[in-house]
């Protein structure tokens, strides 16, 4: 990539980007609460688990049909991938939290860059046409800046693994050396996780893991809630 698709990797990657990814802890809260992770060894098979069996066969195929589109100018095939997406994700907080942190990636873009595609798309996910999730965002946004797809889906993964980290330290006694030894560990999940989605057509989406799905309907109706989800 050139040093310019690179920086904007590196950007979007940085947890300092005003998309409110912190206040969501995708069901870590009510996984925590129910006692089911109690340390280090249980958040790490617990993110495994998102990333083979959430992440890559449902985000990381979506995030590559937009990228592909955006590149293309096939605004359609954006939104198509959009709702897919959101039509497989079972958890309404997750479609929720998908779409809210998508909203404010998308309203960033468009101020920061003069991009036909991306001004057309913001119209029709305002006029109700297109979910706007985070993914399918980021993959619109890394299309557009020429981010190779492989990177812009690894980039996808490390943001929800260092999110996730970063909910269980206010959440878990989690010290940064446990956090910084889980994410050095799951490096190998999240490429497992990004070669499974890469034959995948949107039609294809498969994410399975009833448990995490179960529990975050509990986190729907829990009394007190740190997160959003």
């Amino acid at each position: 990539m050139s040093d310019t698709a690179t920086l904007e990797s590196f950007r979007l990657a940085d947890s300092f980007l005003p998309v409110g990814t912190y206040t969501v802890s995708y069901g870590l809260e009510q996984f925590i609460q129910d006692d089911r992770v109690e340390d280090a060894a249980d958040l790490e098979a617990l993110l495994v688990t998102y990333l083979r069996h959430q992440v890559g066969p449902a985000e990381l195929v979506a995030l590559r049909a937009a990228h592909a589109a955006a590149t293309e100018g096939d605004l359609d095939a954006i939104c198509e991938a959009d709702r897919r997406l959101s039509a497989v994700t079972l958890a309404a907080e997750f479609r929720e939290s998908a779409q809210r942190s998508g909203d404010r990636l998308l309203s960033l873009q468009t101020d920061l860059r003069d991009e036909p595609v991306l001004d057309r798309y913001a119209e029709r996910v305002a006029a109700d046409g297109s979910p706007g999730n985070y993914a399918v965002v980021l993959g619109v946004a890394t299309g557009l800046a020429d981010v190779d797809v492989r990177d812009a889906c690894l980039l996808c993964c490390h943001g929800f693994v260092t999110g996730l980290l970063g909910a269980a330290q206010r959440l878990l006694s989690l010290g940064h050396t446990d956090a910084q030894r889980i994410l050095d560990d799951l490096r190998s999940v999240m490429a497992e996780a990004v070669d499974d989605s890469e034959d995948r057509t949107i039609d294809q989406m498969t994410p399975f893991a009833p448990l995490v799905d179960v529990v975050a309907a509990e986190h729907e109706r829990a009394e007190r809630r740190l997160f959003a989800s």
